[in-house]
């Protein structure tokens, strides 16, 4: 019996070869999306997957500027060690000081990102000790615990502990440790860990290291088995002001589970982040794969006619409804299970170019249990979804009316075809609509007038003497004819840096407190980094002491500071106007921080101590490649010992849109599979309407009815469809994306060509894939189809 139900099965694909092909391409393409987007959607979610977990938080900070809250990840540095005394909940926590450290072994020099930190870091990410004692690991203020990456990148595979490494060619450090790597999907990546009391007793001159206002570093915390987060965050949110009673910051708890997903804060309170984008894409997978199973669905009841007799001649010989009913979900489920096949052959197929996409490596590992089990859900599902609709209406046939050649009424049939049609290009619009409109935000956030000239200009983190060289340094880069002038800054253009409160100005508001960006910079930054001025001057290039005392204040400040220019107005933090900045240029405003927000004010003063940063212009029409060369001799000379490390200030700005480009390249490229999907089920519709029409074209051709005549009859009726889908998808498309647009404070808005362009993609895309089997039909000798006549 079943031996025979599966000859039947493949009988009748074989017979019914084009349509089976449609059906289990069109189904493998839908279930080919699903599976690389449910593979995208595991990764995202198996990021920091470490033992604790569930206990782990990095405390983040919600300050109230000018009425509205803002939140950060910096904390004071006493915070850690107190919390963990005075809060009972808490287990343990850890100071966290993040710096990126050229390390040397004789000739062999490494960047790696490491931090300072406290012992109980290592604990409380589960890092597994290769070699060396947890105990003793921080024991001496020269111990460093390294990575077993880091542990082979200098030593091969014998053993480390014992073994010395050279810091910024300076200080010595002892390994005392190596533990294993942090996972590939770890929101913190290290590869070194030094004692957090080290990097206390270097920088913690005139005790600012103990300062409960100054925010300098990252802290967690571990709670004990059992702890309530709920307590031990109503505990933390006032502790600093048990401290100093003045203090603005108020500490809130967040989740390492949610580290990832869900890192965004507004008004103070968490309220997502790539979640978001995680959701949508479920969504669209599970959309793709209704496509494709309406396509099942269509051309399955489309074909039902011509298995008419079959079902006839079954009942008579004793079959019940429910036998058939059967048979035919079986056959769907076969069907599903040949598409789900070649729909794993695709995902293994085009697997190194999607990993390419996202520029990350996937791992499809078919034969783990929640992927096997996901591929037979999916079988069982679009078997069931698809092959239902056909079984109850094949089923259904009366055998008394099949043999004596009364065609069965398909209005039912018709309109449910119909219907789903009209479904499938509405989920296609819809999903064109989205593609165009979150291209367009992305466009206009990544091509806005961010304030200054990113193109051609280069950052080189300050290491060593280039401080101290600058000056020389400078003269030499200006030397070599590449490079149009250089400078120096406390931080990136593109970070928010070191901000505060506390401004003082004459006239200044009641309750005027802006939080202010610093930046520290030498003369010439603005030029080099293309900023303009609004009034005033720069700082003296030939004589830069002279403005020890001077500022540059971006326009937004300059707003706040009342009427009339701001030149010659002295702006002061404390009490003491004794150390007033007199203000000597206004500087027109730039974006950093969030690109998506309006600019925030900004003091820029004059000093080398501070800085992070040496930015170079290349000169137009100089090859970029020609003048790094340039000045990494330059470097080598003036600077010796460190190895050249550059980023172009463009490539670090569009790496800040990695995420939202990534959600418009697979908008895209799902969106062209939806289209293609939903054409094949046009194809196959088509091809069989005008099969089923092939006699009336033939007698129409015989009364003198044209090709194009004939090619637009069979159209239209398709036509009419896709049309109405598109009016359907308008309001829909609409809605959803106004509502996304909605989370960007800098957002373009929804034009209404957008969705003419759409439409009419839509149309067109569907009037050539019916007028491909309506001109071969139209064009048929209609001798050949009259001629059992």
């Amino acid at each position: 019996m079943i031996l025979n139900f599966i000859k039947v099965t493949f009988r009748n694909l074989w017979k019914n070869r084009s349509y089976s092909f449609l059906n289990i391409f069109g189904l493998a393409i839908g279930i080919a999306c699903a599976g690389l987007i449910f593979l995208w959607v595991e990764d995202e979610l198996s990021y920091d997957q470490f033992p604790k977990k569930d206990l782990v938080y990095y405390i983040r900070e919600n300050q109230t500027y000018d009425g509205k809250v803002r939140t950060f990840g910096s904390t004071p540095v006493p915070l850690a060690p107190a919390i963990e005394k005075e809060i009972p909940g808490v287990a343990a926590a850890a100071r966290v000081k993040e710096r990126k450290m050229l390390f040397s072994l004789d000739e062999k020099g490494i960047y790696e990102n490491g931090a300072y930190t406290d012992p109980s870091f290592v604990s409380m990410f589960g890092l597994p000790f290769i070699e060396g004692n947890p105990g003793s690991a921080f024991a001496q203020l020269t111990d460093i615990v390294i990575s077993r990456k880091m542990a082979q990148q200098f030593f091969g595979e014998g053993p480390a502990v014992g073994r010395t490494l050279k810091m910024n060619n300076e200080k010595e450090y002892r390994v005392s440790a190596v533990v294993g790597d942090f996972p590939v999907n770890s929101t913190v990546k290290m590869d070194w860990m030094i004692p957090f009391q080290t990097f206390y007793n270097e920088n913690n001159e005139g005790g600012q290291m103990d300062n409960w206002y100054s925010n300098r570093l990252t802290t967690y915390v571990e709670l004990k088995p059992g702890a309530s987060a709920t307590t031990v965050g109503k505990q933390l949110y006032g502790f600093i002001q048990t401290k100093k009673t003045d203090a603005l910051a108020k500490c809130v708890l967040h989740s390492a589970n949610d580290w990832h997903l869900r890192d965004h804060f507004e008004d103070g309170k968490l309220v997502g982040g790539r979640i978001g984008y995680v959701r949508m894409f479920v969504v669209i997978a599970w959309i793709i794969l209704f496509i494709a199973c309406i396509n099942f669905m269509n051309l399955a009841t489309a074909r039902s006619d011509k298995r008419s007799k079959e079902v006839g001649v079954r009942k008579v010989l004793g079959a019940h409804r429910k036998g058939l009913i059967g048979q035919f979900i079986g056959e769907a489920i076969i069907l599903s299970a040949l598409a789900v096949a070649l729909g794993v052959l695709l995902i293994a197929l085009v697997m190194p170019a999607f990993s390419l996409l996202i520029a990350k490596p996937l791992d499809f590992q078919l034969m783990t249990p929640l992927h096997l089990g996901v591929l037979i859900a999916i079988t069982l599902v679009c078997g069931l979804v698809a092959g239902s609709y056909p079984a109850l209406y094949l089923s259904s046939f009366n055998p008394i009316f099949v043999f004596k050649g009364i065609r069965m009424k398909g209005g039912s049939a018709a309109l449910v075809r119909k219907g789903l049609v009209v479904m499938q290009f509405t989920i296609s619009v819809v999903l064109i609509i989205s593609t165009m409109i979150i291209y367009q935000q992305i466009e206009h956030i990544r091509t806005r007038n961010i304030g200054y000239n990113k193109e051609n200009l280069v950052t080189v983190p300050v290491r060593g003497d280039m401080a101290k060289n600058f000056k020389l340094i400078r003269q030499d880069f200006l030397n070599t004819g590449t490079i149009g002038d250089a400078a120096l800054n406390s931080f990136s253009t593109l970070w928010i840096g070191n901000n505060g409160s506390g401004a003082k100005w004459t006239g200044q508001a009641p309750g005027q407190d802006p939080l202010i960006s610093f930046r520290s910079v030498t003369p010439g930054f603005l030029s080099t980094a293309g900023m303009q001025l609004a009034e005033g001057r720069d700082f003296r290039q030939d004589l830069p002491e002279a403005d020890s005392m001077h500022a540059l204040i971006t326009e937004s400040l300059a707003k706040m500071m009342g009427k009339g220019s701001a030149i010659g107005k002295r702006i002061w933090f404390g009490s003491n106007t004794d150390y007033a900045l007199t203000v000597v240029g206004v500087v027109r405003d730039f974006v950093f921080g969030d690109m998506y927000g309006k600019p925030e004010p900004v003091l820029f003063t004059y000093a080398t101590d501070q800085a992070m940063f040496l930015f170079a212009r290349i000169k137009p029409g100089v090859h970029p490649e020609t003048a790094l060369a340039q000045m990494e001799t330059v470097l080598k000379k003036d600077n010796p010992g460190y190895p050249f490390e550059y980023s172009f200030v463009n490539d670090d700005f569009n790496a800040l849109f990695r995420s939202e480009a990534l959600i418009g390249q697979l908008s895209r490229l799902f969106a062209v599979l939806a289209i293609i999907i939903s054409c094949l089920g046009l194809f196959g519709l088509s091809a069989y309407m005008a099969e089923r029409r092939v006699k009336e074209i033939g007698i129409r051709k015989v009364l003198g009815a044209s090709v194009t005549g004939l090619t637009g009859l069979l159209s239209k009726e398709f036509l009419q469809l896709v049309g109405l889908s598109t009016l359907i998808a308008f309001p829909l498309a609409w809605f959803a994306m106004d509502r996304w647009l909605q989370g960007y404070a800098y957002r373009i808005g929804v034009e209404w060509w957008v969705f003419i362009v759409a439409g009419m993609s839509a149309l067109a895309i569907a009037l050539l894939t019916v007028s491909f089997q309506s001109m071969r039909a139209a064009l048929m000798n209609p001798a050949s189809s009259l001629r059992s006549e």
